[in-house]
């Protein structure tokens, strides 16, 4: 099953998470955000807009290659994966 690792910055915002060793089934992007979202709820709007798109400030990579589908997140994730869900500080 799919290995998910977050930013330490999403923990700030889902706390239950970061205890927890996150592994889930899933096959594709999709599945993996619903996944988190079952332990987290919440998070599925935090790094998806109302139309389930990726927000532009995160990003989702499956092992070193960054998900294409940003619309529907239909990418793959096999099995033995490791997905990284990132988002990015901006600030001045």
């Amino acid at each position: 099953m799919p290995r998910v690792e977050l930013t330490s910055h999403l923990y700030l915002y889902f706390p239950a998470l970061e205890a927890q060793e996150l592994v889930v089934e899933a096959t594709n992007v999709a599945e993996v955000v619903a996944a988190v979202e079952a332990v987290a709820p919440g998070f599925a709007f935090y790094v998806c807009d109302e139309r389930g798109r990726l927000r532009q400030h995160v990003n989702i990579f499956i092992e070193k290659e960054r998900v294409q589908d940003r619309a529907t997140l239909t990418d793959a994730v096999p099995a033995d994966a490791r997905v990284f869900i990132i988002q990015a500080l901006s600030g001045g």
